[in-house]
Formats: C-alpha cells, sequence, structure tokens
C-alpha cells in the first residue's frame, strides 16, 4: 500500500511539473504578443493585444495556482482531503484564482466584441455573469462548510498545524 501512495506522490509532482511548464510557455506568449504589441503602433489594436496577452496571463497564473496547490496539498502535507476544513481550504484556493482569471477573461471578451464583433457581447455577459454565479456559489459553499467546521474543531487545528509544514 506504501508503494500505490508514493505513486500516486509522485504523479501529483509530475502533474505539478506540466502545469507548471505549461505555465512558463503561457507567460512567453503573452509577453511575445505584449513586446509586438509595445514595439508597434500605440492604437486600437495595440491596445486589444495588451488585453489579450492579459487573458493569457490569467491562464498562466491558474496554472502556476493548480501546480502550486498540488505540491503543497499532495506532495508535501500529502493531505487527505476529506475533513470539512480542508475540502474548504482546497477549493478555496483553486476557485479564487479560476473566478479572477474568469473576470479576466470576461473583460477580455467584452472589449474584443465591443471593438471588433459587437454580435459577440452576449457571450461575454454569459461569461461575466456565470463568474458571478460561480462567485455566489462558492460563497455560499463557505458559509455552509463553516458550520460542519464547527462540528470537528480538531481538523482546523490540524489543518493549521499542516501549514507550519509548508
Amino acid at each position: 500500500m506504501k508503494f500505490l501512495v508514493r505513486f500516486f506522490t509522485i504523479v501529483h509532482g509530475l502533474m505539478a511539473v506540466l502545469f507548471t511548464c505549461g505555465a512558463l510557455v503561457l507567460i512567453a506568449i503573452a509577453a511575445r504578443v505584449g513586446s509586438t504589441a509595445f514595439a508597434g503602433h500605440w492604437d486600437e489594436t495595440s491596445a486589444l493585444s495588451i488585453i489579450e496577452a492579459l487573458g493569457v496571463l490569467a491562464g498562466a497564473v491558474v496554472a502556476l495556482q493548480i501546480a502550486e496547490t498540488i505540491v503543497e496539498e499532495e506532495v508535501i502535507r500529502d493531505a487527505d482531503v476529506s475533513a470539512p476544513t480542508r475540502v474548504r481550504r482546497f477549493m478555496s484556493r483553486f476557485l479564487v484564482v479560476v473566478v479572477v482569471a474568469l473576470a479576466i477573461e470576461g473583460l477580455v471578451a467584452t472589449f474584443k466584441a465591443l471593438h471588433q464583433d459587437p454580435s459577440q457581447l452576449q457571450y461575454a455577459a454569459w461569461l461575466i455573469g456565470s463568474t458571478a454565479l460561480l462567485l455566489a456559489s462558492w460563497g455560499l459553499f463557505v458559509h455552509l462548510n463553516r458550520s460542519a467546521e464547527e462540528l470537528e474543531p480538531e481538523a482546523m487545528a490540524d489543518a493549521k498545524r499542516e501549514d507550519k509544514k509548508v
């Protein structure tokens, strides 16, 4: 059984490395798009290129955050994500980055639709509305999860002790 647990730790570590490599490639792409826009004429096209580069950077942040979460939760802590405290903390670390990235993508889509194809504006609105729904759902989850955490105060104490390990 220890072999299997060690195997999963290695697989999680490999996944974190791949997410990090993906983030680095996205950062390089965003830097290239941004430098091309910066070197060109400073006009509406350059502004849209910069906004698009910011959207790519948001994707890179999500990939890096996922890699960091995998390393901290699955490799370093070797935590079991079953206690309410652990679930809330794991989900919150992930969702905060996803919500911010989706909000940035919604803004990018809005700017592009306004300047290039207004018929696409409804899709940008749907993306922003979905992001708001995700944020509200996450808030409800945290609220409901807190009452479950109060039933297991030792789980919160364990999670705080593990934080010192990281």
